[in-house]
């Protein structure tokens, strides 16, 4: 047993050290959770960015009526170069700008005009414009009534626009329900909706590619001459095992400890997180194990890894969620067990379920460590032996 730690420990060792690696496993995961979480995260409403240059009634109406929505925030800008550059790099989804003049204009009986930003390939942007379209209507509804009735001698402008707002008219009742459960809760931190996918990317991916050392390894004779030792087969495949299962775990701990430090992520349940954890990283130090130990060149095996930790990761809903999937590529995805990890992660990370809630894809996942692992192990000792 000491033997085979020994040799566990050598691999995570030669993993670290090269610098490369050290970005690979530490850094690289938690970059591209900022990065997706910033660009593409889920659960933060969309951002309004408001320019108001004048501050009479209308202008006050208009931009509390916009911030009574609390599916969008709002954010009052200083200038319209700020609102421009705002959009532009996608700190806010869209603008308005309210105009200097338009109390002035529309107290005067004339028309006045909002101008709407927004970059065309946002879809947010759509969402927010029919909510500002709504609300503008609206006042400019109330203010062309106080319009009418100061041109019929009722009183002044404001006057008239303070009592067009306390009118009351027979409206449309509108009743709206929710069936099913949404994929991504209101609320939910947008990098806890890719935080467990980059998990999952990595582990695969770290897995596959430090599987290179073993062939490295027995290209340059260095389990050969470990082997002539008084090492038995059993343990040098032990601690092979060990090594690869416990490169799989440093990189899982790396993103789940460091995005729940540094950004907030919530695993949910942490039996079920720690299961879901353990069992998809014997399934990927399995894998490791199988590709390390079937190729003997560098080259070859370097491009399966590769192609492999993609590719299952695609199918997977790794790179594109599940959700958002056909039916026929949900079931192919089912074939993977990025798929089955995926859905337990979804069930505690964004609907707080338990461990008894991925019954189901801990025991699949069971399934695929216990296969994959069990080939791993076997032809690896084969490697070893003949």
């Amino acid at each position: 047993m000491v033997k085979a730690l020994a040799i566990a420990g050598l691999q995570l060792r030669r993993l670290f050290r090269y610098r490369f690696n050290i970005f690979w496993v530490v850094v690289a995961p938690l970059l591209f959770v900022f990065v997706l979480g910033v660009l593409f995260g889920g659960g933060q409403p969309p951002r309004l960015g408001v320019v108001s240059a004048g501050d009479g009634p209308v202008t006050e109406r208009l931009v509390a009526a916009l911030g009574t929505d609390d599916r969008f925030e709002l954010v009052e800008l200083a200038s319209v170069d700020k609102l421009r550059d705002d959009v532009e790099r996608g700190t806010v989804q869209a603008g308005l700008l309210i105009p200097s003049g338009l109390d002035a204009e529309l107290a005067g009986g004339g028309q006045a005009t909002v101008d709407y930003l927004a970059r065309p390939e946002n879809p947010l942007a759509a969402d927010l414009g029919v909510w500002v379209q709504a609300v503008v209507n609206q006042q400019a509804a109330l203010a062309r009534a106080a319009q009418v009735a100061t041109a019929q001698g009722a009183g002044t402008f404001p006057q008239n626009l303070d009592r067009s707002g306390t009118v009351e008219v027979p409206g449309v009742e509108v009743s709206a329900s929710t069936t099913g459960e949404t994929a991504f809760p209101d609320g939910i931190n947008r990098f806890a909706v890719l935080a467990p996918s980059m998990l999952l990317l990595y582990i695969f991916l770290t897995s596959l590619t430090a599987a290179l050392g073993m062939i490295e390894a027995r290209q340059r004779g260095l389990t050969g001459r470990i082997y002539a030792t008084p090492t038995p087969a059993g343990a040098l495949v032990a601690g092979e095992a060990l090594g690869r299962f416990g490169i799989a775990l440093t990189q899982g701990l790396v993103v789940m400890v460091g995005s729940a430090l540094l950004f907030g992520v919530d695993w949910g349940s942490p039996p079920g997180a720690v299961a879901l954890l353990v069992l998809f990283c014997l399934v990927a130090s399995g894998v490791a194990m199988l590709l390390g130990a079937v190729f003997g060149n560098e080259g070859a095996a370097r491009g399966v890894a590769l192609g492999l930790g993609l590719g299952l990761a695609a199918v997977g809903g790794v790179m594109v969620p599940l959700e958002v999937l056909g039916d026929p590529a949900r079931a192919l995805a089912r074939f993977t067990p990025h798929a089955w990890a995926y859905e337990g992660f979804a069930e505690l990370v964004r609907r707080g379920g338990g461990i008894a809630d991925i019954a189901l894809p801990l025991g699949v996942l069971a399934g695929f460590a216990v296969v994959l692992f069990t080939l791993g192990v076997w032809q690896l000792r084969r490697s070893i032996v003949r």
